[in-house]
C-alpha cells in the first residue's frame, strides 16, 4: 500500500459529529454535577415553601441536564448524521407526549367515570 492509501484510513465517516475534547467533556461534568446537586439542595434545605414548585424546578433542571448530556456527551446538534438524530429526536419526543397525554386522560377519566357514587366514608366502611 502506498503512503496516500493510508492517509485516508484515518477518516471514519463519523457524519459530521464532532468528537468531544477533554474541555467539553469537563464542561458537561461540572455541569450536570452542578444541574444535579441544585435539586437535593432545593430539597434537603427546603429552600422553596412550596412543594408543587420544588418539584417543577426539579423538573426543569432534570431538562436541563438531559439538554447537556445530549450536547456534551452525545454530540447531538443539527448537523450531525445529516439532520437525522435531531429528527429522531423530535420523533420520539412526540411520541413520548403523545403516550404520556393519552395516559394522563385515560387516568384521568377513569378515576371520575368508574365509581362517581362512592364517598371516602363508603370506602373505609369496606376496609
Amino acid at each position: 500500500m502506498s503512503a496516500h492509501s493510508h492517509a485516508h484510513d484515518d477518516h471514519h465517516g463519523d457524519g459530521g459529529a464532532g468528537h468531544g475534547t477533554f474541555n467539553s467533556y469537563m464542561i458537561g461534568f461540572i455541569l450536570s454535577v452542578i444541574l444535579t446537586a441544585i435539586p437535593f439542595w432545593l430539597v434537603m434545605d427546603g429552600v422553596l415553601d412550596s412543594k408543587i414548585a420544588t418539584a417543577l424546578w426539579i423538573m426543569g433542571l432534570g431538562v436541563v441536564q438531559i439538554i447537556v448530556h445530549m450536547v456534551y456527551f452525545l454530540h447531538m446538534n443539527t448537523k450531525s448524521e445529516g439532520g437525522w438524530n435531531m429528527l429522531a429526536l423530535i420523533f420520539t419526543l412526540v411520541i413520548v407526549a403523545i403516550a404520556i397525554a393519552g395516559s394522563m386522560w385515560v387516568m384521568y377519566h377513569l378515576n371520575t367515570n368508574m365509581m362517581p357514587d362512592m364517598d371516602h366514608d363508603m370506602i373505609k366502611s369496606f376496609g
